[in-house]
């Protein structure tokens, strides 16, 4: 007989999913995957602040923070990456100081305005996979979008 609660049965699904996408994944998938974990997290993060549940949203605001610094941070290889990886690590580190006062003062502003560089980021990184092999110029797409995002104070 089958005595999970429903929700638990989908969380379980979901767990075995990511997991099973993280064994399969090349690391230009692995990195889509840190990108949609930690928007998932922050709209998650939203909801919860819209409830009251306050413990809730720091936990996912918290997730979003070790995904950006333990993942997205930690996967920059600076060596290769030079200037680029410098400015986004700076940008990461930027998201990071951001989410943290977005979680001591509940507010959503915030947590939108990472997710959406986030995104950004998720665009960029996405279009890179989709581009022929042999033709994929990283550094312009992802220069680009940190380009844009400075242009619109957020490094300032």
């Amino acid at each position: 007989m089958f005595t999970e609660s429903p929700s638990r049965a989908i969380s379980s699904y979901q767990r075995v999913g990511v997991e099973s996408g993280v064994v399969s994944a090349d690391p230009h998938k692995l990195i889509l995957m840190l990108f949609e974990g930690a928007r998932q997290a922050l709209d998650c993060s939203l909801l919860y602040i819209q409830q009251n549940r306050i413990a809730a949203k720091g936990e996912m605001i918290s997730k979003a923070i070790m995904i950006i610094d333990h993942g997205l941070k930690a996967s920059l290889d600076k060596t290769a990456g030079g200037e680029l990886a410098n400015r986004l690590e700076q940008l990461y580190d930027y998201m990071t100081a951001r989410l943290l006062t977005a979680n001591l003062q509940n507010d959503a502003v915030i947590i939108e305005e990472i997710s959406c560089l986030l995104g950004e980021l998720h665009e960029a990184w996405a279009s890179i996979g989709n581009q022929p092999a042999g033709k994929t110029d990283v550094q312009t797409a992802t220069r680009n979008t940190i380009e844009d995002t400075a242009g619109t104070g957020a490094m300032a």
